[in-house]
């Protein structure tokens, strides 16, 4: 799966909250839900949070084989 633990750490690192996403910056709510919860978000999703906290895809997102994909 593709985790976006990071995403927070950058956000808390570069001082913008979860409001300022969503009032300045016209990021969904439920982005930021899909977000949290790990879920599928599309790449311009991705770009846009790239753009918005100046960084690249690896500074936010990361994979992490699933406890299936350990075993195969």
């Amino acid at each position: 799966m593709i985790s976006y633990e990071n995403l927070w750490k950058v956000m808390e690192d570069r001082g913008i909250s979860q409001y300022a996403l969503i009032k300045k910056y016209k990021v969904s709510p439920g982005q930021i839900t899909r977000l949290k919860r790990n879920e599928y978000v599309s790449t311009h999703t991705i770009e846009i949070f790239c753009k918005i906290l100046n960084c690249d895809v690896g500074d936010i997102a990361k994979y992490v084989p699933d406890e299936e994909e350990m075993h195969l």
